[in-house]
């Protein structure tokens, strides 16, 4: 595997990898949760990552703690990543999974750093950081502490109920910082979500998450994603989604339509062959003009959900924003401990 194809650019020359050969150690774990996957261990050397000034994400910065994800969503994105590693972007970006076991301690280092300005960081935006694996390495305690100590903003995107752990750092660094928390559910059909999420827990244990938070002066926002074309996009099934995201105490809802990256792309069309043969001349049309669905089609997905939402109650999210915590009583002052700003 390359593992020395990873550079940063982040103070040191673009050749310098994050990690090198020597630094991996791999694991197998014979426990029913972790059957079939192998961990990969490594030791990094940076972890904040500038997000490529081409994309179009409303971010600049995120952590990645893990690479590959065990929730095996059969459209996610970011399978091309594991090409870079020379790992399959199929049922190896599932099964084999990239741990940077020293994350918390580089991040805190990192955030130190007279180079670092304090800007928001995202999470979850590549990979889930609470995807199964996260239960043994328990990396995002020390992320979000560091995070916390050093007063810096950020968000987290998970299909994961175990940010639930995290619920008393969290709202600890909403004291001292804007958090933003952001769930994803895109649909509740119990038989779409066993073949497409088939490692995620299941939308109505997600919406639990959100509705938890809430109870505990949380507020999450849902991002409905993806809504899937022909499968998931009905006007009823649409309807039944964005009620049971309001019922369930959601901020903010923001819907997204499947895109199809190459990586990805292929992994869907063999999926959809299978379980859903009839569809995949018309995904051949409607994708025909790239990764994703024609704008007509955003713009429809997109005013039904938003209608849908002010219908019952809530709203999309402004693009960009990093939604601050409050904590149900009066913020307590912090320790001087946790503004380390310099």
């Amino acid at each position: 595997m390359r593992w020395d194809n990873l550079n940063v650019e982040h103070g040191r020359a673009a050749d310098t990898a994050l990690f090198g050969a020597d630094a991996v150690t791999t694991r197998t774990f014979d426990t029913p949760e972790f059957r079939g996957i192998t961990f990969h261990e490594v030791r990094a050397r940076s972890v904040l990552n500038r997000v490529p000034g081409a994309s179009r994400m409303p971010f600049e910065w995120t952590v990645n703690p893990y690479r590959g994800c065990s929730h095996a969503c059969v459209y996610c994105f970011a399978r091309k990543t594991h090409g870079y590693l020379d790992l399959d972007t199929g049922i190896g970006f599932d099964t084999q999974i990239v741990v940077k076991v020293n994350a918390p301690e580089v991040l805190r280092r990192q955030l130190g750093s007279g180079h670092w300005h304090g800007d928001h960081v995202a999470m979850g935006t590549n990979v889930d950081c609470y995807q199964r694996a996260e239960g043994r390495y328990r990396l995002m305690p020390g992320i979000i502490s560091a995070l916390t100590e050093h007063a810096n903003p950020f968000s987290i995107l998970t299909k994961g109920t175990l940010i639930l752990r995290d619920l008393d750092l969290l709202v600890r660094a909403a004291r001292v910082t804007d958090v933003g928390i952001s769930v994803s559910v895109g649909f509740l059909d119990p038989a779409l979500w066993r073949t497409v999420e088939p490692g995620t827990p299941a939308p109505e244990r997600r919406l639990d998450v959100v509705r938890t938070l809430g109870e505990h002066g949380i507020g999450c926002g849902v991002l409905m994603a993806p809504v899937i074309p022909f499968l998931s996009d009905h006007p009823e099934q649409l309807r039944t989604t964005v009620k049971a995201i309001a019922d369930a105490g959601a901020t903010s809802v923001t819907p997204l339509v499947l895109h199809l990256r190459p990586g990805a792309r292929e992994w869907f069309t063999a999926w959809l062959g299978e379980h859903h043969p009839h569809l995949v001349r018309r995904y051949e049309r409607m994708y025909a003009g790239g990764s994703y669905a024609p704008t007509w089609y955003q713009r429809r997905i997109t005013r039904q959900v938003h209608e849908l939402a002010r219908e019952y109650g809530i709203g999309p999210t402004r693009a960009g924003a990093a939604r601050r915590i409050r904590p149900a009583g009066p913020a307590p002052r912090p320790e001087p401990t946790q503004l380390t700003l310099m």
